[in-house]
């Protein structure tokens, strides 16, 4: 306790274990002798008692100073105390030691920070290549497809069915290019944002897969290209999970503003079986969903009821985004094919992306469907 003034009056086992006074060594003393320097200059002890005061309680975090002149973390409560003709008789006064919580609050802080430079240099890296891989590796073999439909008008017919066999591989090829470029890039985030790039995601494949969507949002913003890309790439899985295994007619998706971050939820109306926990690859699905969200400071679960459906869970922490450099805000989306330069000029066919692919889109299919000539 301190008397009005603020002097120590009397001393606990408690304070002494966390300050390293004994009750000989401190009462008496005035209690700013536990304060920073920084603090006692600036008037902050005598600022919180008459905070108290005027208040009746006060509650602060922040630096204090031990007997030994170690810092700690503290959490302090002071609270007034008045005699029965309402004059005052002085504060009662807690302090707890918050180094341990403080010091896991900043080993958060900064694994989330290391994780959004992660994620950000790897989207950069799997934007480069998939600019590399549509600019190169599929103009490549959309030339070597164009040459082959002129050897087809050229050859005798003898020859006819091995270049048709060349022609599948050729389409086949250029198509499971296009599949690798959305994956490696989520289509849209970049350009319309999560919200945009999710729903349509979603209207696309569910088209595709024969199922009726339902898409519905609460976020009060945008998260940053970090946060949207996490969410992004845990939905997209939790999605191709329902195609593969549920049996469902059905998908739901939902996400919306929540404690700081994004809770997103994936439903279905499929056979509500739980996966099996030797499922192979799926299961490593399931794997890189909780990491992914676990290693961006959030969560994730999954429930299921036979003959009800399957949900999966997931929340981010979505911190304020950050103005961030663009190379360049005009690009287009490497997984969006250009216009043909002569749109009178010969085009040539290559076989749809496989609507079991993670990254499939329709997007994909509509662009395998015309390739652009060498350039």
């Amino acid at each position: 306790m301190l008397d009005p003034q603020g002097y120590v009056i009397s001393w606990n086992a408690g304070a002494e274990r966390i300050k390293g006074y004994s009750a000989a060594e401190i009462v008496g003393n005035h209690f700013s002798v536990f304060y920073p320097t920084e603090d006692k200059v600036a008037g902050k002890p005598q600022w919180e008692l008459e905070t108290a005061v005027a208040d009746g309680r006060l509650e602060d975090e922040g630096w204090r100073i031990r007997k030994d002149g170690s810092r700690f973390w503290a959490n302090v409560v002071i609270t007034a105390l008045w005699d029965d003709k309402g004059r005052l008789a002085g504060f009662g006064k807690v302090t707890r030691d918050m180094s341990e919580r403080r010091a896991a609050q900043n080993a958060l802080s900064e694994r989330r920070r290391l994780f959004d430079h992660l994620v950000q240099a790897q989207e950069t890296e799997r934007r480069r290549i998939a600019w590399d891989v549509h600019d190169d590796s599929i103009q490549a073999m959309v030339a070597v497809g164009m040459r082959l439909q002129l050897l087809t008008e050229r050859v005798p017919e003898a020859y006819a069915p091995e270049l048709e066999r060349l022609d599948r591989s050729v389409r086949g090829a250029i198509s499971r290019l296009r599949n690798l470029t959305f994956r490696l890039h989520p289509p849209g985030i970049d350009r319309s944002g999560l919200v945009e790039a999710l729903s349509n995601h979603l209207t696309e494949v569910t088209s595709a897969w024969k199922m009726t969507p339902s898409f519905e949002h609460r976020l009060d913003r945008e998260p940053g290209p970090e946060t949207a890309v996490t969410v992004f790439r845990i939905a997209q899985e939790a999605l191709l999970n329902v195609y593969k295994h549920a049996d469902a007619s059905s998908i739901s998706v939902r996400v919306e503003s929540s404690g700081g971050g994004i809770l997103t939820r994936v439903a279905d109306n499929g056979n509500g079986e739980p996966m099996a926990r030797d499922a192979g690859r799926d299961h490593f699905g399931i794997i890189e969903m909780r990491e992914r969200a676990e290693t961006a400071g959030g969560w994730w679960s999954m429930g299921s009821e036979p003959g009800v459906g399957t949900t999966v869970e997931f929340w981010v922490p979505s911190p304020p985004a950050a103005e961030v450099a663009v190379e360049s805000a005009e690009a287009a989306d490497p997984t969006e094919s250009p216009e043909p330069d002569d749109p009178a000029g010969p085009t040539y066919s290559a076989d749809p992306p496989d609507p079991t692919d993670p990254a499939y889109s329709p997007e994909a299919a509509d662009s395998a469907e015309r390739a652009d000539g060498p350039r």
